[in-house]
């Protein structure tokens, strides 16, 4: 229990004396998120050994994981993932997957398939919940710059989600794709039920309604039951909990497609006020950087193909499709940039390889580092190659019907 405390605290510490940091920074170049992973490096186990990871730090770890994704889903528009960009998005992480693993498969020797399937699956993610901070404190949101990116960087959340549960698991394939199943009939349910009691205005509905901004928050524990529900699912059958809480997310925004402000208000308080950046300074722990600096070249190795792989694609998908191929060349490597963010569904699939023993940990912490460095890097090269816009073409600016929430 002192052990628990004392990293909480610590990590509280960290979480309140970054804003202010970055905020001292010219340009605000270094996201937060990045002096958290620092941070975490820093003074972990690996590090100065002041934050320690133990079962309950860890558990309050995997719910900041489980917020992150529940509010990276929330941001997507069920419509948008369909749309001309959506299948674009789609269809580009289908051909940066496939060009993936033919290079790795053909370029490289590796000791199993599944380690061929980790890497790749790693190599074509993007980190939309991780972007989500850096695109808010840009005031991007709501810009055709951002609607870009979360069209291509749901699909590159979305798509190594999937592939990790079919193609990583254990299991025989047809069992998973039962489970699969068994969890989007249970979603449609959990999505159904709600919205049905919402149109018919039972009286059920009108209490959680009435009671959910006092003491008894119902529409928020609501949320959370919903989260867990499908989070425990998706552990208790042996997914991984990006699933069910992206899922969760989708769900929430099915149910309140108009949103809701009191809501997301609260539920960013406990998500970026404490659980988020709690996820961010242990996963940083969890990064031997003496390891990482003795293997520089497959560091880069790895952030070079992630450029390769995933940037290239969508920047050639931006400049083909009709209703982008207008945006200025900068706007374009802008979005093939963010997009090419690549944490924390690494740290996931290099969980998941690690643990089915496909994997070494000493190669997981170095394309977890990669991964890091992108949550530097690729905010970073986006920033400047906006910049270098100077004066936006109209296409370029901020939709005229849609204005920035005014809360970011």
């Amino acid at each position: 229990m002192t052990a628990d405390l004392i990293s909480l605290t610590i990590i509280a510490l960290v979480s309140a004396l970054c804003p202010i940091v970055a905020n001292v920074i010219p340009r605000k170049l270094v996201p937060e998120t990045v002096m958290l992973l620092l941070a975490g490096a820093l003074l972990g186990p690996h590090g100065a050994n002041v934050i320690w990871l133990t079962d309950s730090v860890s558990l309050l770890s995997e719910l900041g994981l489980a917020f992150l994704f529940l509010l990276a889903g929330y941001e997507i528009n069920p419509k948008s993932l369909m749309g001309s960009q959506g299948k674009r998005g789609l269809a580009t992480w289908a051909i940066s997957f496939v060009v993936a693993y033919v290079i790795l498969s053909l370029a490289f020797e590796f000791p199993s398939d599944l380690e061929v399937v980790a890497l790749t699956v790693a190599l074509t993610t993007t980190a939309l919940g991780t972007l989500l901070p850096i695109l808010k404190e840009r005031g991007l949101m709501g810009t055709r710059l951002g609607e870009s990116v979360l069209a291509y960087g749901t699909w590159g959340e979305l798509g190594p989600v999937l592939a990790m549960a079919l193609l990583l698991s254990t299991r025989a394939g047809w069992k998973t794709i039962v489970i699969l199943l068994i969890f989007a009939i249970l979603c449609l349910i959990v999505a159904i039920v709600p919205t049905r009691s919402k149109r018919a205005g039972t009286r059920l509905y009108h209490f959680l309604t009435e009671r959910a901004d006092t003491t008894s928050q119902t529409m928020m524990r609501l949320t959370v039951l919903m989260l867990m529900m499908l989070v425990a699912f998706s552990a208790l059958f042996d997914l991984d909990i990006v699933l069910g809480s992206f899922a969760a997310g989708f769900i929430l925004r099915y149910v309140i497609p108009e949103g809701n402000h009191n809501l997301e208000t609260k539920l960013d308080g406990i998500a970026y006020g404490f659980l988020i950046p709690l996820f961010f300074v242990v996963s940083g722990a969890k990064i031997d950087l003496t390891s990482v600096a003795q293997r520089p070249v497959l560091l880069v190795s790895f952030i070079v193909s992630l450029l390769i792989i995933r940037c290239l694609p969508v920047y050639i998908a931006l400049s083909t499709g009709k209703d982008t191929r207008d945006m200025s060349q900068h706007n374009r490597a802008t979005v093939a940039l963010y997009c090419t963010t690549a944490l924390p569904l690494i740290v996931a699939v290099t969980s998941v390889a690690v643990n089915a023993e496909v994997m070494t940990q000493s190669t997981a912490g170095v394309l977890v580092a990669a991964g890091a460095v992108t949550v530097f890097l690729m905010p970073l090269l986006a920033s400047i190659t906006y910049r270098m816009v100077g004066t936006n073409p109209p296409s370029d600016q901020r939709n005229h019907t849609d204005e920035p929430d005014s809360k970011y």
